[in-house]
């Protein structure tokens, strides 16, 4: 193989935080280069530098042994280097062939010619496997689809390298099985791919090397053959990590939230819910399992009052809903970990201590006369108490929400919510982008909020991360709960079936 980057002491100051320190890293053509490193380990950061939007504090970059200054966007796709981000750069607004041709000009006509342009891409997609409707908004497509969007867009720039930033973190797991064969023809045609992930499983199955980072350094890099997850995991955070085995609760106690055949948009087989009937007791963990947009979503919007349901019955804490908004399930002490943290948990612009308190102004800690007016001082009090609680990773709570990574902004959203003290938690993903030592906290205290006396409702993807949580299993498929299962020894054959859609008779 031949060396296609090299970067050597590359090293990234924000004031006096280091968010990289002579971090050395080789990239060679036609592998799969994994970069693992817990949130905050400085992973975004490098890649940033890699593609131009950051510019090293000091260190160099060989691009195919040939010293080069990578001081722009422009200058990374000239070298062929393109990245999708964790949150997609898509236009919502526009087609995916306008987002694909956006800002490329291959020819010097003043016009745009469309045909031949689309034959191309078409031709493009065909040869990688990426199936996509090219006269299609943005916001008509589904997750899975905006991403085969962006590898097009990065490889019809020219991409020989592509970087794929937690690339996995929202698509389903069939949608994962077909991300993994356009890697592989990709490095099939000798190109490169720096993968970004925290789920071990797939780093195992699709890395050739992984290089692993903490606190901004790098710190091994390994072949995959001569590795395992144990060895890695305990590589990323410094010190073994031993799993937790969490006892499963069988004595139901009171529920604490109770559906009686609710629906919404029950027709739709998958952004609908249809006649669900379930509940949710003080003191257990109800799993969510089933393939994404079988109406998960929905449901955690119902029993949030985001969503007003069509027909049907929902209780809390004894008493009928007559109203559904969210103000009113947060007075009732329900806490949510929405999925889009960004959309729906935080607020980008505010800093971390203010996204921390979001719920909190009118309590006597932090206000006088309930949220007349604010104790400063307190809430910067509280917001360095959550940040050393939480290990949130950022140079200040002063600093912008936005510009910390995934995971820490997940931390800030799980400190915010888990510190209510909640009768019932919604917890949507809630380990989605975080490493293994954060979704190992994330788990303990997720069973200590059910120990203590907390209703959780745990939707998650990550069928393993249902398993080891839930005291019950229900499944849904197409919008209805189609069968509830013991956590303790589940059938593990027989819930994978339903979540199919197959049932025993």
């Amino acid at each position: 193989m031949k060396e296609f980057l090299r970067l050597e002491n590359m090293t990234k100051k924000f004031g006096d935080i280091y968010a990289n320190k002579d971090i050395n890293l080789t990239i060679m053509e036609g592998e799969v280069h994994t970069l693992l490193g817990e949130n905050g380990a400085g992973k975004s950061t490098l890649m940033n530098i890699i593609i131009g939007l950051y510019h090293p504090s000091k260190g160099s970059i060989y691009h195919q042994g040939k010293k080069v200054k990578i001081d722009s966007p422009s200058k990374a796709v000239k070298l062929g280097i393109g990245m999708v981000h964790q949150h997609f750069m898509l236009i919502e607004a526009m087609t995916v062939f306008e987002n694909i041709i956006l800002g490329t000009k291959k020819d010097s006509s003043i016009f745009i010619k469309k045909d031949k342009i689309k034959l191309e891409i078409q031709a493009l997609a065909d040869k990688y496997g990426l199936d996509v409707e090219l006269d299609k908004e943005i916001t008509d497509i589904s997750v899975g689809a905006q991403q085969r969007v962006e590898i097009l867009k990065a490889l019809y720039r020219g991409a020989k390298l592509l970087i794929l930033d937690e690339p996995t973190a929202a698509l389903t797991d069939i949608e994962v099985v077909g991300l993994f064969k356009i890697i592989k023809k990709l490095t099939a045609e000798n190109k490169s791919v720096v993968f970004i992930s925290h789920k071990m499983r797939e780093v195992l199955e699709i890395s050739d090397r992984v290089t692993i980072l903490r606190h901004g350094e790098t710190i091994k890099t390994l072949e995959k053959d001569h590795t395992d997850a144990g060895e890695l995991a305990n590589l990323m955070i410094g010190r073994e990590l031993l799993d937790s085995v969490y006892e499963k609760v069988e004595v139901a106690l009171d529920p604490v939230i109770e559906l009686n055949k609710v629906s919404y948009m029950k027709e739709s087989k998958h952004n609908g819910i249809n006649e669900v009937t379930i509940s949710v007791s003080k003191g257990e963990i109800l799993g969510i399992a089933g393939v994404d947009g079988n109406g998960q979503s929905q449901l955690a919007q119902v029993i949030t009052g985001v969503l007003t349901p069509s027909q049907g019955q929902v209780t809390l804490k004894n008493k009928v809903i007559k109203k559904f908004s969210p103000i009113d399930f947060i007075n009732a002490n329900v806490s949510h970990i929405p999925e889009d943290r960004n959309k729906m948990g935080l607020i980008g612009n505010m800093s971390v201590k203010e996204n921390l308190v979001l719920k909190s102004t009118d309590k006597e800690l932090l206000s006088i006369g309930h949220g007349k007016f604010i104790k400063r001082k307190a809430i910067t009090t509280y917001g360095e108490k959550m940040k050393d609680k939480y290990d949130i990773r950022c140079a200040s709570i002063e600093q912008e929400t936005r510009n910390l990574s995934g995971g820490n902004q997940q931390k800030i959203v799980l400190a915010r919510e888990l510190e209510e003290k909640p009768d019932l938690l919604v917890a949507v993903h809630p380990t989605r982008g975080l490493d293994v030592g954060a979704t190992k906290y994330v788990h303990d205290k997720m069973i200590d909020s059910r120990d203590s006396g907390c209703g959780v409702m745990l939707f998650s993807a990550d069928f393993d991360e249902v398993l080891k949580l839930s005291d019950r299993i229900a499944v849904m498929f197409e919008g209805q709960v189609i069968g509830v299962y013991s956590g303790k020894n589940p059938p593990i054959k027989e819930i994978s079936l339903a979540m199919a859609g197959k049932i025993n008779d």
